[in-house]
């Protein structure tokens, strides 16, 4: 991380009734209403982990009426227990005859790991990985760009994990995958935990809503203008629970 990356994080960094968090700042949404984010830190959290233990034990003490969270997907996996291992991964035929010749620009993310390749290929088929991984590729020369994904979907768009750069050594030998069932976990956690909850899978590029509770009071617009600038960080912050503060 540079030197101005990290003073800026200095210059965020708070702590309240002993938990850790960055204040993100105030954003004002395309409708006027404006928003502080604050950018709470945990532990890594492991496989099976209690999503609202963490909310208890995190956000809670910050947490004031009219809060609302933003729950990070990656996190949400671990907690469910949505992950595949290297050993579970056999990589078959397509995978490792499509993962060399696979890159970030002609196929998706980290796709040329014959891994998380062939992960994609037990979710989706052999035949649609084949198309998709075609298709990218007779586009790339027209500077088409998400092809791969928007044939293979977004399930296979929130493959998340088998990343030999992590930060997170977890990460090499571990890929996660978005829940299918986004609103009953919101409406269980805010049963749980008494607060509005929108399960998101953001980077610096786009900011995916997988799912709100029922009682979230935000409009999708909304949570897309709170969350614009990614608050969630992409480093080794920690940060992937973001508590959400709309001003009167």
């Amino acid at each position: 991380m540079g030197t101005t990356a990290s003073r800026n994080l200095a210059e965020q960094r708070r702590e309240f009734n002993g938990i850790t968090f960055y204040d993100r700042g105030t954003l004002q949404g395309r409708d006027g209403q404006r928003y502080d984010r604050y950018a709470i830190q945990t532990h890594f959290v492991e496989v099976g982990e209690s999503q609202a233990e963490l909310v208890r034990k995190y956000v809670l003490p910050l947490f004031q009426p009219g809060d609302v969270l933003a729950f990070g997907a990656k996190v949400m996996a671990m907690c469910t227990g949505n992950v595949r291992t290297k050993e579970q991964e056999k990589p078959g035929f397509w995978a490792r005859l499509l993962s060399p010749h696979a890159s970030e620009t002609t196929a998706g993310i980290g796709m040329h790991d014959p891994y998380k390749l062939q992960l994609a290929i037990d979710m989706v088929g052999a035949p649609r990985v084949v198309l998709a991984s075609i298709a990218s590729a007779l586009t790339k020369p027209f500077g088409i760009k998400g092809v791969f994904y928007k044939i293979t979907g977004p399930g296979v768009a929130g493959i998340d994990g088998f990343y030999y750069r992590s930060s997170f050594e977890r990460y090499h030998d571990l890929a996660l995958i978005n829940n299918t069932n986004p609103v009953e976990l919101c409406d269980q956690l805010e049963k749980d935990t008494g607060i509005p909850v929108v399960l998101m899978d953001a980077n610096d590029i786009d900011q995916n809503q997988l799912g709100k509770g029922k009682n979230f009071p935000l409009t999708d617009e909304q949570i897309q203008d709170a969350l614009k600038d990614n608050p969630s960080g992409q480093g080794d912050e920690l940060t992937p629970l973001i508590l959400i503060r709309p001003l009167k």
